[in-house]
């Protein structure tokens, strides 16, 4: 197969880029299908070729991820977002006006080969809900007349004007007594290198190459009481020190980027606006374990975020950040940005790894953990972009110092995604403990239109749910948990006293089902049933004793899968249940007392 010169550089590139070749299938992939529009028989003849690989290999991992196709799409392919932020702000409108104006259907293409229309998942645009992508732009904050303009802008050869990063993401800046990892937000050309080193940017690499140790690194990470800020909030210093010394393999450090949590949409901008920041972070950590390599695994989704940061690798390398012998300092570490296609699953840390393998996502049993046995069967650490980001500040600073800005067992800032229902929605760096009424209320803006509150996810749809009466409490780990709840991967949703909770909870649970690897039977089973459920009650054709039953499935996920996905799908259902069960009686009398229309599911 004859490949242009520009896709056969990049591949050769690729090819040699991995410790093993087969790492190299998803990004030559998604690369093939940029230029080609699809993957052909042709090309998966070729990656074969290239990767030492069989077709069925090749398919079989082709088959798992979503954004990965064997036929082409439209010349415009329009994702159009329905999931939960975007569903409490229009999304299901925006999707029914798009089939009306191209009259064609989810996963359909209009007859001139020009436009094309699916339904997706979150995209990572919360906080500029509803939103959708056109090929890999996004465009946020739709109406109906703004769809309407950018289909007739498309038609006629013009390109819609590029979104600002994440809308909201400057608001109110001052609510962190020193913004730490978003103080360059908003600063021209923040993404260049120069920019970083003028405003202090690789000092704490310079200090930790040059001023500590390994051990005095992780001691003062633990310090800090920095916690895991994708979801599970493990201590990060106690994650580095699980690495074993002495082992004779190479270590490697991981950077999940695999955004993909409904709700959440802060490491878009840290990346888009700061990756310099992610780099000296993970550069530090590298020297923290012994690593020399490390990876950036980025959802696909976030395509020209790949670009941005590896722009600024590349400017990492050219001034000696990276490489051979950092700073003169003796110390190697290389880096390298590898992009996801489209699978939720792969933000669980050993489905990521798969991935990077070049697999299918499915998750590992665990022990081994990682920090023994992860990446190419050697010891790996894996943070997500905002805990790495810290990392710098953490070293600048002092742990103790970082440590102080939040509360006991919870140090530093935070960054949290607020959308749905609310005045302001944005993100925000504030202190760990701040108050959650008080964030919500005189950060946020309030709830529109004088409306009451009726729920908030506080950290993610993974997440139970608060009521109202339950949000005056700071929102740290450990307060969270115990209002019986997460603050996860801070990415709030709002819902106002005109929110269908049975509604909510189909919609949670649609996309748990369709994100589900398949691989054990309660979450593939789980979540499936539980989703035709909910849409059948949610249309009103719900039985009295489907009630419990929801409940009843729910809690048998709970703990019995390979990997945290079925529990983040039993328990915001469990919560639901729990504290609206009147609404699901409501349901009982054929129809949903939220909506005057009748009431809108999935397409899917």
């Amino acid at each position: 197969m004859e490949l242009s010169p520009k896709l056969s550089a990049r591949f050769e590139k690729l090819q040699s880029s991995y410790p093993v070749k087969r790492s190299a299938l998803i990004p030559m992939m998604m690369y093939a299908q940029d230029e080609y529009g699809y993957v052909s028989d042709e090309m998966i003849a070729e990656l074969g070729r290239r990767l030492d690989l069989n077709n069925v290999q090749i398919e079989e991992t082709l088959a798992y991820y979503s954004m990965l196709r064997r036929k082409p799409m439209g010349r415009y392919h329009m994702q159009v977002c329905t999931n939960v932020a975007c569903m409490l702000k229009g999304g299901y409108e925006v999707l029914d006006r798009a089939k009306k104006r191209l009259e064609i259907g989810h996963k359909e293409t209009t007859q001139d080969g020009m436009f094309s229309l699916e339904e997706v998942e979150c995209i990572g645009a919360c906080t500029g809900a509803p939103a959708m992508q056109v090929n890999y732009d996004f465009c946020e904050n739709l109406t109906a007349l703004k769809f309407d303009r950018i289909i007739e802008d498309l038609d006629a050869g013009r390109q819609p004007a590029p979104e600002p990063v994440t809308s909201g993401a400057l608001h109110d800046r001052h609510w962190a007594e020193t913004p730490l990892i978003s103080r360059r937000w908003g600063m021209k050309d923040s993404h260049k290198l120069d920019v970083y080193v003028m405003q202090g940017g690789y000092q704490a690499l310079e200090k930790a190459l040059k001023e500590m140790t390994p051990e005095s690194i992780i001691e003062e990470v633990k310090k800090s009481n920095l916690r895991g800020r994708g979801g599970a909030g493990f201590p990060t210093g106690m994650k580095w020190s699980f690495v074993p010394k002495d082992s004779p393999k190479a270590k490697y450090v991981i950077c999940n980027a695999d955004e993909s949590e409904p709700g959440t949409c802060k490491d878009r901008p840290l990346m888009e606006m700061d990756p310099h920041q992610l780099i000296e972070g993970m550069v530090i950590a590298g020297r923290a374990i012994h690593s020399h390599q490390g990876f950036i695994y980025i959802r696909g989704e976030y395509r020209y975020v790949l670009d941005i940061v590896d722009a600024a690798i590349a400017e990492a390398y050219a001034a000696g950040y990276l490489g051979k012998n950092i700073r003169g300092t003796g110390f190697d570490f290389d880096l390298l940005i590898h992009t996801g296609a489209g699978a939720y699953e792969c933000g669980e840390e050993s489905a990521l790894m798969e991935s990077l393998e070049g697999k299918r996502g499915y998750p590992r049993i665990k022990p081994p953990f990682p920090a023994v046995v992860g990446l190419y069967g050697c010891p790996t650490i894996i943070n997500n972009v905002e805990t790495l980001s810290a990392v710098p500040s953490i070293i600048r600073e002092g742990g103790e110092a970082y440590a102080n800005r939040g509360t006991p067992k919870n140090g530093g800032t935070r960054l949290l995604c607020i959308s749905g229902h609310v005045n302001k929605p944005g993100i925000y760096e504030v202190p760990l403990g701040m108050n959650m009424k008080k964030f919500l209320y005189e950060v946020a803006g309030g709830i529109p239109d004088g409306k009451k509150l009726k729920a908030v996810i506080p950290g993610g749809s993974s997440c139970p749910l608060l009521a109202a009466d339950e949000i005056d409490i700071p929102m740290d780990y450990d307060s969270v948990a115990k209002a019986g709840s997460m603050l996860g991967s801070g990415g709030m949703v709002v819902m106002d006293e005109d929110t269908c909770m049975v509604d909510m909870a189909r919609r949670i649970m649609h996309f748990y089902a369709h994100e589900s690897c398949g691989w054990c039977i309660p979450c593939r089973e789980g979540t499936a049933w539980l989703r035709k459920i909910l849409e059948r009650f949610h249309a009103g054709l719900g039985r009295e004793e489907d009630i419990d039953m929801i409940g009843d499935l729910a809690k048998n996920m709970l703990g019995r899968t390979f990997c945290p996905l079925g529990d983040a799908a039993a328990m915001p259902t469990i919560s639901i249940m729990k504290k609206w069960r009147g609404e699901f009686e409501e349901h009982l009398k054929g129809r949903c007392p939220y909506k005057s229309a009748e009431a809108l599911v999935g397409s899917r």
